[in-house]
């Protein structure tokens, strides 16, 4: 009898979908700051434009420019990186344990640009630091040109996208780690199935064939046996011996 091996069906566990639904609520919150980004970078640029302009400070008419590309950039780069994460999360519920592993690294990535940005706006963003310089105006200053120029709901849904996103690539990541999961992304290995009725095997090659009569199996003599004549016939006790063998004379019958 052969064995017959074949690969048994993952059954994927719930926290492997869960992450992945985290993961594609945290492209939909990268999403949703690109667009507030690009609502509202064109107006912190003319107020700092504004308030930078007439000061003594190095490169003043360029601060809105750079910070303009600056943040532009950065809202980019951060949905690139969310929607890579977004396609490994496909990847992730078929159970391929290399997307998991980029899951990590591209998620832990995310974790300090989303965190750094987060701590950032809570300090102050661009204005924290005190004084700008000598001649330049004062953080109290920019914050207020910025604080007229913005709409009042920006910082505040910014904040709370920025807190959403942190939280669900923090929780995408831990359920990736969990047993369940990394029993679902381990290897399968190959179960044992036993072998249909009336199939036909293939014969492994060197291996001796066995050709089969009609119910009794039969076995080839091999080439360096000697072979034996068969049994001479027994007679019957009704047979009648031949003539020119010695014995007893059958009675004549006349």
């Amino acid at each position: 009898m052969v064995d017959s091996q074949s690969t048994p069906a993952r059954q994927r566990p719930s926290i492997v979908s869960i992450s992945s639904y985290l993961l594609f609520l945290f492209l939909a919150c990268q999403v949703i700051s690109l667009i507030i980004t690009l609502s509202t970078i064109g107006k912190t640029r003319d107020a700092l434009r504004d308030a930078y302009a007439g000061s003594n400070v190095e490169n003043a008419d360029q601060v809105g420019d750079v910070f303009y590309a600056i943040g532009l950039g950065s809202a980019i780069l951060v949905l690139l990186l969310a929607v890579v994460l977004g396609v490994l999360a496909l990847f992730n519920n078929q159970g391929r344990n290399g997307a998991r592993i980029t899951t990590w690294i591209v998620g832990g990535i995310m974790v300090c640009c989303v965190g750094g940005g987060l701590l950032s706006n809570a300090a102050g963003g661009f204005t924290a630091g005190g004084e700008t310089g000598a001649n330049g105006p004062s953080s109290e200053e920019v914050q207020r040109r910025l604080e007229e120029a913005l709409p009042s709901w920006a910082t505040a849904v910014s904040l709370l996208l920025g807190v959403i996103s942190l939280i669900s690539l923090l929780a995408a990541l831990i359920l990736l780690a969990m047993p369940k999961a990394n029993a679902f992304f381990r290897k399968p290995t190959a179960a044992w199935e036993p072998p249909t009725p009336g199939a036909s095997y293939p014969q492994a090659p060197g291996q001796p064939g066995y050709p089969q009569s009609s119910g009794e199996p039969g076995y080839p003599q091999s080439s360096g046996e000697p072979s034996y004549p068969p049994p001479p016939a027994t007679s019957r006790p009704d047979d009648t011996p031949p003539a020119d063998r010695p014995g007893s004379t059958p009675p004549s019958t006349s």
